[in-house]
């Protein structure tokens, strides 16, 4: 829920987006696919390799990408794991068609890629790549539920080569995956940091960058590093949804489409918009589009999308808030100018970065300043305001390659500066946490309700594998520059919560099962804004009833005139991702929760479901004569939710405007 107060003064709008909640239907699928590649050669058998699982457009979807070395017509065979005998697919598996073309000449061969649509929640699925007689390895993932919390897991530049010793880089990134997965086996998605590997068109490195099967058992969210970037490898290997591969994207313009990997890409997934940007281009003069093009082109998606979703995550590889060797180049120092405000204009609540080869969590920033001078270092838990923004560069997931902290100077503290924190001076400004341990780690997200909490984890300690390490690349490991013995694997070096901003308003939440039977339970959170009238229960096998109550507003009047003042209120439509119904079946029992101001509560009114407009147009909420006594009065709202029950399932939200006028 969405409360804009108004005054006397005018009116005041904190939020720019309300949210909604996205949801799926448990149905029976019809699953298709469009065949788009000819068949050069059908009967030839092809050797299938390098076949890695990505995220999809949503939820419900799933891209497979691989290696052929035949030009042959290839599909995604799905089928639930549970249909399987004897690991035969069944008559009725699905095939889905793939796309591709011709590789660069190193890598020889082709790429294909297909898109798995249509997928059920909560079910394990086995998928194979191929033709008819001539079929991958089977291969299984699992979808979890398409509504409520969870987790990802983001990992920053395994850049596989980059010790020079493959075999070690390759052991070290297989353990942390084998780490972070089997601490997180319920983890949804696996986000990239950038930097797969050290030399983009060598397919060595990306073989053994490809090697951990959970690559082909839970999503990877691709992010194009520096390293990636000066080749096609990337792109034949990751293929990713809604990409824009306009020349703008990439960094040195549309006459480098052929030659090199590029593109910005978006998705949502379970309330959350992912951006995914290549920030290799950023200056018009190398030939793209520079971060201009990339700020355009996130305004244009959470413009479009970002009322689809509770929270919109950034990803990125060139950290601009970073506390090693490349915190103070001059690419990034253009980076940290370009984007900080018009991120904080446009809402964005987390930016996920690699590139530095270290850890650090920054303060709140808001239009490239610290937004909560009071915000201490190390702070467990932020609130973020209007604008507010937690930036997060993770360390390297295989330990090939470590940088170590830089030393703050004295060019500013805001904007591209990178001056002391005054109240931690040997971090930068911006910085409220840094790490560097040399020991490898991996960052956990935890999306919840209404808060995302971050976690920074050790997935190593100084023992193999740990090829900066082994290799003597770097002189110390362990906590405070090696005077600490290194931490357990699995213990958490940072962690943070983040509230996130609701403006001057109120969120409200409901969420609508399927029809049947079931138990009903809510929760009330009152802090910063959110109200979750939790899951409705179904009435006389007729409506479904969901009750709560508004978060207490407190009018305080201390005018010498006395003069009358009153509190109303109307809410729009419940939306949830293009399922809808009308903001009329809300209704509300207004009441006085601490007497004052003259207080008085407005009417009650019922829900539109029972006749009448419900809270679909303007409610008095409470009101106060001429003459009131000057003090504060506190008045609030019992909720009561009646919805027809032949609403879809899903997680609807709707935005109450409430409005103050003063005589």
């Amino acid at each position: 829920m969405f409360l804009t107060a108004s005054t006397s003064h005018g009116t005041r709008t904190r939020r720019r987006v309300s949210w909604i909640a996205t949801a799926a239907i448990g149905a029976s699928l019809v699953l298709t696919g469009t065949a788009t590649v000819p068949a050069a050669m059908a009967d030839t058998a092809a050797t299938l390799s390098g076949i890695i699982l990505g995220v999809g457009a949503d939820e419900s979807q799933r891209i497979v990408t691989w290696y052929s070395s035949a030009d042959t017509t290839q599909t995604v065979q799905l089928a639930p794991t549970s249909a399987l005998v004897n690991g035969q697919f069944p008559a009725s598996a699905t095939t889905f068609s793939a796309s591709g073309s011709a590789n660069i000449a190193s890598s020889g061969g082709f790429n294909r890629h297909a898109t798995i649509t249509g997928l059920a929640e909560n079910t394990a699925y086995s998928y194979r790549v191929g033709s008819d007689g001539n079929w991958s390895t089977t291969y299984a993932f699992t979808t979890q539920s398409f509504e409520g919390d969870y987790d990802f897991l983001f990992f920053g530049d395994p850049q596989i080569g980059s010790s020079g010793d493959l075999a070690k880089d390759q052991a070290g990134w297989q353990d942390t995956m084998n780490v972070a997965v089997g601490a997180n086996p319920h983890a949804e998605l696996l986000v990239s940091g950038g930097d797969q590997v050290e030399t983009a068109n060598t397919e060595a490195h990306w073989n053994s960058f490809l090697a951990p099967d959970q690559l082909r058992q839970y999503p990877w969210v691709a992010t194009i590093g520096n390293h990636d970037v000066g080749g096609k490898a990337y792109e034949q290997h990751l293929y990713t949804p809604n990409t824009d591969r306009s020349g703008a994207y990439y960094r040195k313009g549309s006459g480098s489409i052929g030659t090199e990997s590029g593109g910005d890409y978006w998705f949502i997934y379970k309330d959350v918009l992912y951006i995914d940007l290549n920030s290799n281009s950023y200056a018009t003069s190398q030939g793209g589009g520079g971060d201009d093009a990339h700020i355009s082109y996130v305004t244009d998606v959470v413009n479009k999308h970002g009322g689809d979703a509770k929270y919109t995550v950034l990803v990125y590889h060139h950290a601009i808030y970073s506390p090693a060797d490349h915190a103070k180049d001059s690419d990034n120092k253009v980076r940290r100018t370009d984007f900080p405000t018009a991120f904080s204009k446009l809402g964005v609540d987390l930016v996920l970065q690699g590139h530095d080869h270290s850890y650090s969590r920054s303060y709140e920033i808001k239009n490239g300043a610290k937004a909560n001078a009071d915000e201490k270092p190390g702070q467990d838990e932020v609130f973020e305001g209007p604008g507010g923004v937690v930036y997060v560069t993770a360390n390297s997931a295989s330990g090939s390659k470590y940088y170590d902290i830089t030393t703050p100077d004295s060019s500013g503290t805001s904007g591209a500066g990178n001056g002391a924190d005054p109240l931690n001076p040997a971090n930068y400004w911006y910085n409220s946490v840094q790490n560097q341990e040399h020991v490898r780690s991996y960052v956990k997200v935890q999306v919840k309700k209404d808060q995302l909490v971050v976690q920074n984890i050790r997935s190593g300690t100084c023992a193999a594998p740990n090829a900066a390490v082994e290799l003597n690349k770097v002189l110390w490991c362990g906590p405070e520059n090696g005077t600490k013995p290194a931490e357990a694997v699995g213990s958490i070096q940072d962690e943070v919560t983040i509230h996130p901003n609701h403006g001057d308003g109120q969120d409200i939440q409901v969420d609508v099962p399927t029809s049947a039977p079931g138990e009903f339970g809510w929760t009330i959170d009152g802090h910063n804004g959110l109200v979750d009238m939790g899951t409705a229960e179904e009435k006389n096998l007729q409506y479904f009833e969901a009750t709560g109550q508004i978060n207490p507003i407190t009018v305080t009047d201390t005018r010498a005139s006395k003069s009358p003042w009153s509190v109303s209120a109307s809410v729009g439509d419940f939306i949830d991702n293009g399922k809808t119904f009308k903001g009329s079946f809300l209704g509300w029992a207004p009441k006085v929760v601490t007497p004052g101001a003259g207080a008085v509560a407005g009417a009650a009114v019922g829900s539109g479901y029972d006749g009448g407009d419900g809270l679909s147009v303007s409610r008095v909420l409470g009101s106060a004569t001429s003459g009131h006594d000057r003090s504060a009065g506190v008045v609030g709202a019992d909720l009561d939710l009646k919805v027809p029950n032949t609403i879809d399932k899903g997680s609807y939200r709707a935005t109450l405007t409430l409005t103050a006028l003063a005589g």
